[in-house]
């Protein structure tokens, strides 16, 4: 049987870290955040927080080279002269399929509906939510003063969007590059993970273990 994946994009502040995470503990799967970050710097020699920036301050190809140019790469990319931010999509590629490969898991963002696009256990899901919601979250739970995460809300969401259509040639956030979308302003987290949920044990026959729910 063929490894289930389920690949989370999201937008900033809709939660879907703590959706991913819910659902994996749920199916009693593996869950990648940033340990898929450790993962792909220990094989690729390059410095962990060239994958933290990757997404949120790739507003160009360009600035984020410039960016994260300080860092250095002792992988065999750094001896061909590939440009830093190359050398951190095909790090985490590679490990992503490795991943998958390897066993069930849920995967945050990194491209991984796109990069694992023909693997036949994927589901592909993007989380999102109302502008007003995404901000008081990030305000409540990642401690960000109002008028720094009003800012933070475009920035970090224009850099996921740059960062995927760079790489992928395909629009961030367009329904047709993802199996289901989810409004956790409409669902909240919880619902959220229900309605996932649901749609991996139609798909897979996977069963979500209902002695973790959360109240």
């Amino acid at each position: 049987m063929d490894n289930l994946v389920i690949t989370i994009s999201r937008e900033f502040g809709s939660g879907g870290r703590q959706v991913g995470a819910q659902l994996a503990e749920k199916l009693g799967v593996a869950f990648y955040d940033r340990a898929l970050i450790h993962l792909a710097s220990v094989k690729s020699g390059l410095a962990p927080q060239v994958f933290d920036q990757a997404e949120e301050e790739a507003t160009s190809k360009f600035l984020f080279n410039l960016a994260i140019g300080g860092y250095v790469s002792t992988g065999i990319f750094s001896q061909i002269n590939v440009p830093i931010c190359d050398q951190v999509f095909f790090a985490q590629s590679k490990t992503i399929e490795e991943i998958a490969e390897k066993e069930s898991c849920v995967i945050i963002g990194r491209c991984a509906n796109y990069i694992l696009r023909d693997h036949p256990g994927l589901v592909r899901v993007f989380v999102h939510g109302d502008a007003k919601d995404r901000l008081q979250r990030s305000i409540d739970e990642y401690g960000i003063p109002e008028d720094e995460a009003k800012t933070r809300l475009s920035q970090i969401d224009k850099g996921r969007k740059n960062y995927y259509e760079h790489y992928t040639n395909e629009e961030w956030g367009v329904l047709k590059s993802y199996d289901l979308a989810v409004n956790t302003s409409f669902a909240g987290i919880d619902g959220a993970v229900k309605v996932v949920g649901a749609m991996v044990e139609s798909r897979s026959g996977v069963c979500l273990n209902s002695n973790s729910d959360r109240h």
